[in-house]
């Protein structure tokens, strides 16, 4: 925890001097707070990989340790659903639903005029 506040800190720190240096300079408040930001997220990509990176695997192993202490997640509910999938039957062909599926050749004919059976709009 103490590497990722370290990691937190630092990228705040080069943020606010940042922000004072633009101001300075005469940028303006809002767009010095912008590039401000922008520029400090390129430093700390570039320049502080290794304590992110550290800071990042002890979150990592810490979230490993929770996750054996937990054990494996069941999710029985779906394990049902699967089921009632596998066993569907569709309505028109009676094949079951991993089959493939209707294609161009199944929809049905449109009469010449171009309307379909209810349509009364000419």
């Amino acid at each position: 925890m103490r590497q990722f506040l370290l990691y937190a800190v630092i990228r705040l720190g080069l943020w606010i001097a940042l922000w004072w240096v633009l101001t300075v300079v005469g940028v303006g408040v809002m767009l010095a707070g912008v590039l401000a930001a922008l520029i400090a997220m390129l430093i700390s990509i570039l320049f502080l990989d290794r304590l992110r990176d550290a800071a990042a695997m002890r979150w990592k192993v810490a979230h490993e340790r929770r996750v054996e202490k937990r054990g494996e997640t069941v999710d029985e509910d779906a394990e049902y659903e699967d089921g009632l999938f596998a066993d569907e039957v569709r309505i028109d062909g009676g094949t079951r639903a991993g089959d493939s599926a209707a294609g161009p050749a199944d929809l049905p004919d449109l009469p010449e005029d171009g309307t379909s059976d209810g349509d009364t709009r000419a």
